[in-house]
């Protein structure tokens, strides 16, 4: 006989191992949703995650296909199993939603990231700011006789990381685009197998 705890609680506990659902710790995962690109979707997603006290670490859309007016919001988020399968489920019910998968969980992903980051700095720090920048192979895209702004690429911890390495050198502000990731592999996102620019 089934033990009482095993019991689904809600449809979405019924379609995850139970013991998946009561690990209790925090991880971060990139969830991607391919939506109708109209008015009032991006708020209706957002508000959806942050309304229930999920906090959104960072968010990016953009249309996919202008044919069938899609867009792709990528949203990274932490929490428990339980609560990242709640967002999951809860997202899946909205109507301009078509697809929601979890690119952490699902398999092998590549996740980048873009910051524009600028630093005020003369002299040897001037120099060593240069040879960060080389480090990280990131771009000098603009610079003053007293700034830079230099452009990195790369996972979320790259980019940590370089602006850790810039604040004592004069680090003035920082600006990012937040993950774009997308699943490695052949295949498509869509289910129906008609994903965005897949020839007929």
């Amino acid at each position: 006989m089934p033990h009482p705890d095993d019991t689904p609680q809600s449809l979405y506990e019924g379609m995850v191992p139970l013991a998946r659902l009561k690990d209790r710790h925090v991880y971060r995962h990139v969830i991607a949703l391919v939506v109708d690109n109209e008015t009032g979707v991006l708020a209706r997603v957002s508000g959806l995650v942050s309304g229930r006290g999920y906090n959104i670490e960072s968010l990016t859309v953009a249309e996919i296909d202008k044919d069938r007016q899609l867009s792709r919001i990528n949203i990274a988020t932490s929490g428990t199993r339980q609560v990242i399968e709640q967002v999951k489920a809860q997202l899946g019910r909205l109507v301009p939603v078509h697809e929601v998968r979890d690119l952490t969980d699902e398999g092998p992903c590549v996740a980048r990231e873009l910051a524009l980051v600028k630093v005020a700095c003369t002299g040897d720090k001037r120099a060593e700011a240069l040879k960060t920048c080389e480090i990280f192979r990131a771009n000098v895209i603009d610079t003053t006789p007293q700034s830079f702004v230099f452009e990195v690429v790369g996972d979320t911890d790259k980019i940590d990381a370089f602006i850790d390495l810039m604040r004592p050198l004069g680090l003035v502000e920082t600006s990012r685009t937040g993950i774009a990731a997308i699943a490695r592999g052949p295949a498509g996102f869509l289910s129906d197998g008609l994903s965005p620019n897949t020839p007929s």
